[in-house]
């Protein structure tokens, strides 16, 4: 079997797709992979927010276009950019290993968050990042930044910036992680819904891809991904969102937390859940429940039934 992966052509997700690849060709069922390189309306407009241009699935949908006219087999995706509900006809075939899922601080001029001067400039186009940074130091200026890892940076480097936010598993991949001058503990900063997961995308009728694809799966990763995202789906969740879930496999079983709180950072709700893991998409879904209870719904700007 030849698989063709259809990916972004910045350097982060060439080197998730490379990585993938690399995965696959030590399967005897496949004889090469191929790569093909597609720029996204995400990539090509960036002096305005995602929030400006229509959120996470404008990184995803020129690959998804691929698989359905036939020039690609699978695409490979940061699970963050991956909205909760998936368009018909395709589906999440396998995730693997998760990486680092932390957020990083990076600044040239200071080591930590608490070492930024009173109203230091933040580049953060997460409006997650930015309601935590705020609730953390609302004396902070926080604005938009967009571009890939090393535009980001070069903004940084410029003096555009005090400091930015990244996460950490996109700079330890690229071999930057000297750059990170704080990893950012999640009791401050909470991660995005699979933040370090790799993912891959596959049409569903591509039985075929599924079997093959689910051989590399990482089990442990896809049950913290059901949770995380059960949460994200039931809160309706887009890039307009300061929402955070995390879980992690913990004494035989899965701890869930999650965060929404105002963009401003001055109201935030914070819950946990723990249970097993075979149950981790349900638990996701209570969590939520438990989130709309304690009035994550206006935090938010959602309605729900």
């Amino acid at each position: 079997m030849i698989v063709r992966i259809a990916t972004r052509k910045s350097a982060l997700a060439i080197w998730q797709a490379e990585h993938v690849a690399a995965i696959l060709r030590e399967l005897a069922q496949v004889s090469a992979v191929e790569l093909l390189l597609l720029s996204t309306r995400g990539d090509e407009i960036l002096d305005k927010s995602l929030q400006a241009i229509g959120g996470k699935g404008l990184f995803i949908k020129e690959l998804e276009v691929a698989m359905l006219d036939g020039r690609a087999d699978v695409a490979v995706h940061s699970m963050k950019d991956v909205p909760a509900e998936m368009p018909d006809g395709f589906c999440v075939a396998a995730v693997l290993e998760r990486a680092n899922p932390f957020d990083a601080l990076v600044a040239n001029d200071v080591h930590s968050l608490s070492e930024l001067p009173r109203g230091a400039l933040v580049g953060s186009s997460s409006l997650r990042r930015q309601s935590q940074l705020l609730a953390l130091r609302p004396d902070l200026k926080v604005e938009p930044v967009r571009g890939n890892v090393n535009t980001r940076l070069q903004k940084l480097d410029d003096g555009q910036f005090d400091a930015i936010m990244l996460a950490c598993a996109g700079l330890e991949r690229l071999g930057m992680a000297a750059r990170i001058s704080e990893q950012l503990n999640p009791d401050d900063m909470l991660p995005a819904s699979a933040q370090g997961v790799i993912g891959i995308e596959c049409r569903h009728d591509r039985t075929d891809l599924r079997e093959l694809l689910a051989t590399i799966e990482h089990a442990g990763t896809k049950q913290t991904t059901l949770a995380e995202r059960a949460v994200t789906e039931r809160l309706q969740a887009t890039c307009h969102s300061p929402l955070a879930s995390y879980a992690t496999l913990e004494n035989g079983g899965l701890l869930l937390k999650s965060l929404a709180a105002s963009a401003d950072g001055r109201h935030v709700i914070r819950e946990q859940i723990t249970g097993a893991v075979q149950a981790a998409e349900a638990l996701g879904f209570e969590l939520a429940e438990r989130m709309l209870a304690l009035g994550a719904a206006d935090l938010l700007g959602i309605e729900v039934e």
